[in-house]
């Protein structure tokens, strides 16, 4: 399965997108379901709770744009890293910052699904 880098550098921008534009339907597609979601304030999401909370408004991506993207092919892992720069509104609060990031991708039957993010804020 060598090769698989940057389809999955591909499928992790089409996440970021649907994050932002809260398509709940790519994101419970794209992301496993027993997901890791370290934040940058090192706040814990699974999978449900990511998207309950997108739902509910209280967390709301308005723009989630990944730069300096590198892909690790493992096989049937693929390992992120890069930047990306993150607008969020958050308990009604606008936030924007940029993080660094470690990002996990698995082939599951054939279907490559996102079971871990940790993320660093950058110095502004």
């Amino acid at each position: 399965m060598a090769g698989n880098g940057q389809t999955v550098i591909d499928l992790d921008k089409k996440r970021m997108t649907a994050m932002a534009q809260k398509d709940i339907a790519t994101l419970n597609r794209v992301l496993s379901d027993d997901l890791i979601y370290t934040h940058s304030s090192a706040r814990l999401d699974t999978k449900q709770s990511l998207i309950g909370n997108m739902e509910s408004g209280s967390t709301v991506y308005t723009a989630v744009e990944p730069s300096d993207v590198k892909a690790q092919d493992l096989g049937d892992t693929v390992v992120l890293t890069g930047s990306c720069r993150i607008s969020v509104m958050s308990q009604g609060r606008p936030n924007s910052f940029s993080v660094r990031f470690t990002d996990v991708y698995a082939n599951k039957g054939g279907q490559w699904q996102m079971v871990a993010w940790q993320s660093t804020r950058l110095p502004e």
